[in-house]
């Protein structure tokens, strides 16, 4: 008996080899990701969307992976399984090597998320899904050959090598693979990466086949059939606990990428946290305990709450707090589902249904938000709801209660607050040089404050908490904004709001346009003052001294516009100019060109007037060469960068399209960005002549609404700039501050550093 269970031991495949190979399918699934989500962005204008929808698929794929590994048990023996999937893994390398298939031929601009999903079901669906399903079927080969009630030997425990498989894949493609490599290479690289897996899949595959057969029925059914049955109840409940992480995911990047960068550093750190929650939660002894993560959850989720509507406040507070209430939101959710995780037996059911959860958070993000809101609401909705996931502790007290109202009427003062200051904004203080209307807004947040702690007090009472942490949400809302918001419009490029201000200097009611939080252009309603180029388009600014400039030199100019806004310079377009917007956003065009909102393009340009709509480096390739006099690349999405529009290949592009004595426009003012070091190397790199000028607008200038900005003017030649270079305000550029941006090359997180560094004195 000793001797035949030695033969035993001997045929059954080590435990590390299913380790190495789950670990070796989650490191390729999530490289993958930002990879190819990459490798489209360009192509539909650098939009946040894109990572969105591209992970809302990559859930369906790993959902269509799991599933096919669920119903794969059904099969008798390891053997059949593992030729099945062996041959399903050849079959789907066909795809290889890794690119953007072209079948569905160029973007398309009225429903760019299904074009977006074409493309990515038969550029890299079929391989995506097959090793999706190596994990989970890795582990039920586990369970049959190696034993699952061994001690120490519960195949849950692979989960975690799948997690930080997919964990290290993800941090290195920003710190490692993206800087080092050029797509080509990264794509080259994958594919050769998946068939190194093929390899390693069929040695575990030829060990399992090996080991002792099974007679009599597969025993993961039979063992599923002598377990108690999963009900419908406890399922649902698996579904919600692994949507809401993955709804708050897609929120969080969202939040993030919309005023920093549609750039894969900022994509992979939600992801990386989201994976390292089920490393935590899936452990035998947890590096966070439950009761540790309730409490710093309640802390974080409260202060996110009340920040989340104040999106002008630093960009390290808003990443920190942000991410922290996501993080221990998700580690929460996950140890919830690990304490009601099934029997091995029921592994791959359970899986099935995470999968399903992660598919249905997803996809209300990416696609049922967008269709039912007119704003971001579904991150503070998602936010909020994940409350119900606390498990509950002891009865409601009246001191409760009490906290429930000291929250609700601190929640709802703030905005009123803010509402009362608005009357009398210019209202002066005898307290420095603080308005009344500025120390109102010191107490409305110091109320929003108030409201939060007492939040965080009941966060044992689920209910009376989640109660609490709406109202706080609400009531930050309305106290964060300060301007009347008149119409509020969706689409798949972000979210866009028409606003008015009352500006004494302009008669009064300006109307605003805004692209999540970033002002694109305003326009006066008093007939004085509206066709009056405002914001960044004024004639004191660097953009208004080139058109005024090109104008007194010529008596009829071409000017090419890469992003529309309000059409403010429209307003610069005399009877022999002509204008050509190029517009990735149909929605845009409809708002700019309706005398009911916005006039620039309808009343006061003078000349003709005509729209491109797509993507600029796709829609300026196809212009003639040499046709512009004037090229203006101002194409920011809120203070997201298009990076792409900043490329050393898109600055020849620009420059091809110019007369000898054309000039192009860059746009370079960021919040969040240093722009100006890479557009400077990317200026030298790509042969052109350039000057740059950082505009500080006086006082009595900003009261008449001219904005601060940065802008650099590139022409073919020094004499194309002989205007400008006279101009002192216009300077030299220093081309060796940064390296240059290229289609294989970007460095958003340096430019994200440089601007931190301006601010931040002790960094080095």
């Amino acid at each position: 008996m000793t001797t035949i269970a030695v033969e035993t031991r001997a045929l059954r495949a080590p435990p590390a080899l299913f380790a190495v190979t789950v670990f070796a399918s989650a490191a390729l699934v999530f490289m993958v990701e930002p990879m190819v989500a990459k490798l489209v962005l360009p192509l539909l204008g650098g939009s946040p969307s894109v990572w969105n929808t591209s992970l809302a698929f990559f859930q369906a794929a790993l959902l269509a992976g799991y599933a096919y590994a669920h119903l794969l048990q059904r099969i008798r023996r390891v053997r059949t399984q593992a030729v099945i999937h062996l041959a399903l893994v050849a079959i789907a390398a066909l795809v290889l090597p890794l690119k953007v298939h072209e079948l569905f031929g160029s973007p398309s601009w009225t429903h760019p998320a299904l074009w977006l999903l074409g493309v990515l079901a038969v550029s890299i669906g079929p391989p995506f899904a097959i090793l999706s399903a190596t994990a989970p079927l890795t582990q039920a080969w586990y369970a049959q050959t190696v034993g699952a009630e061994e001690p120490g030997k519960e195949p849950y425990v692979l989960y975690a090598a799948s997690n930080l498989g997919s964990l290290i894949a993800l941090l290195a493609y920003p710190i490692v693979v993206e800087p080092v490599f050029t797509v080509r290479g990264q794509t080259l690289g994958w594919s050769t990466g998946y068939v190194a897996f093929a390899l390693l899949l069929a040695a575990l595959a030829v060990v399992c086949a090996r080991a002792p057969a099974v007679d009599g029925p597969e025993p993961s059914v039979g063992a599923a059939a002598q377990t108690p049955a999963i009900t419908w109840r406890e399922r649902l409940i698996w579904l919600a606990l692994a949507a809401i992480p993955s709804s708050l995911m897609l929120g969080v990047t969202t939040h993030l990428t919309t005023d920093v960068a549609s750039a894969p550093f900022l994509w992979v750190g939600p992801l990386a946290l989201y994976l390292l929650t089920f490393i935590i939660a899936f452990q035998a002894k947890p590096a966070i305990p439950q009761h540790i993560a309730l409490v710093v959850q309640a802390a974080a989720v409260a202060g996110c709450a009340a920040l989340l509507p104040f999106k002008a406040n630093g960009f390290l507070l808003q990443l920190g707090v942000h991410l922290s209430a996501f993080f221990f939101t998700a580690l929460v959710c996950h140890q919830g589902l690990v304490a009601r995780r099934p029997p091995p037996a029921r592994l791959t059911e359970f899986y099935l249904w995470l999968s399903i959860g992660g598919v249905v958070g997803g996809a209300f993000n990416a696609f049922v938000a967008p269709a039912i809101f007119d704003n971001v609401w579904e991150y503070p909705l998602v936010l909020t709801l994940s409350c119900l996931a606390r498990p509950g502790e002891g009865e409601v007290r009246l001191g409760h209660w009490a906290l429930l109202v000291l929250s609700a009427v601190s929640g709802v003062a703030a905005p009123v607050l803010v509402t009362l200051a608005s009357a009398h904004p210019s209202a002066r203080l005898a307290i420095g040089q603080l308005s009344s209307f500025d120390l109102v807004v010191v107490a409305a947040r110091v109320a929003l404050g108030a409201a939060a702690i007492s939040a965080f007090l009941i966060r044992d009472r689920v209910l009376l908490f989640c109660a609490a942490i709406a109202v706080l949400s609400l009531g930050a809302q309305a106290a964060a904004d300060r301007v009347d918001t008149e119409h509020t419009w969706r689409s798949f490029f972000g979210v866009v709001r028409e606003s008015d201000f009352q500006v004494a200097a302009l008669g009064g009611r300006v109307r605003m346009l805004t692209h999540g939080s970033t002002l694109h252009g305003a326009q006066a309603v008093d007939p004085r003052y509206r066709c009056r180029p405002l914001v960044y388009y004024a004639p004191g600014t660097p953009i208004g001294q080139v058109f005024l400039a090109k104008a007194a030199a010529k008596p009829n100019l071409r000017i090419g516009a890469v992003g529309l806004g309000t059409g403010s310079v429209a307003a610069y377009v005399r009877p022999r100019d002509h204008l050509t917007f190029f517009e990735i956003d149909p929605l845009v065009i409809r708002i700019s060109s309706d005398p009911r909102y916005f006039s620039y393009t309808t009343e006061c340009a003078k000349g003709p007037i005509d729209y491109v709509v797509g993507d600029a480096r796709l829609t300026l390739a196809k212009q003639p060469p040499g046709v512009f006099d004037i090229l203006l690349i101002d194409a920011f999405s809120s203070d997201a960068v298009p990076a792409h529009l900043l490329t050393v290949e898109a600055v020849r592009g620009y420059l091809s399209h110019l007369k000898p004595d054309g000039v192009v426009i860059l746009h370079l003012s960021n919040r969040n960005l240093d722009l100006k070091a890479p557009a400077m190397a990317v200026a030298r790199m790509a042969g052109a002549a350039a000057l740059l000028q950082e505009h500080v607008a006086a006082p009595r200038d900003r009261a008449a609404w001219e904005s601060s900005e940065d802008a650099l003017v590139l022409a073919k030649s020094r004499e194309a700039l002989a205007g400008f270079r006279a101009d002192k305000r216009w300077k030299p550029i220093d081309p060796l501050l940064a390296r240059a941006w290229t289609d294989d090359y970007t460095n958003v997180p340096g430019a994200l550093y440089r601007r931190l560094k301006e601010r931040i004195t002790w960094l080095p």
